[in-house]
């Protein structure tokens, strides 16, 4: 027998996964945006005082909720490394998608 506490408590979490993972979609198609840009410019798609003002920027705002800045700044360095690699075009991950349909 499951407890309605905990299952509504799941379903709140399931429902940010979903959120979370949709974020990190949005956010992949705009680095890959940019990594088109930056080559109709000329420039090269690594970076390193940009991805580094990104995580500093993410720790502060992980200082203003509360939320651990370490976490955080693995995170955002992991979703900076692959998105770079989807702009070089050294991914798995195949063309950006469109929004499956929500279950629920």
């Amino acid at each position: 027998m499951s407890d309605p506490k905990l299952e509504g408590l799941r379903s709140q979490i399931e429902k940010i996964d979903r959120q979370l993972v949709e974020l990190i979609g949005r956010r992949r198609e705009l680095a890959i945006e940019v990594g088109r840009v930056k080559a109709t410019l000329g420039l090269p798609v690594l970076d390193p005082q940009q991805e580094a003002k990104v995580v500093r920027r993410a720790a502060e705002i992980a200082r203003e909720y509360g939320v651990d800045e370490e976490l955080t700044r693995d995170v955002i360095w992991r979703i900076i490394a692959a998105a770079r690699d989807a702009q070089e075009g050294r991914t798995r991950w195949g063309p950006p998608t469109a929004k499956p349909p929500d279950p629920a």
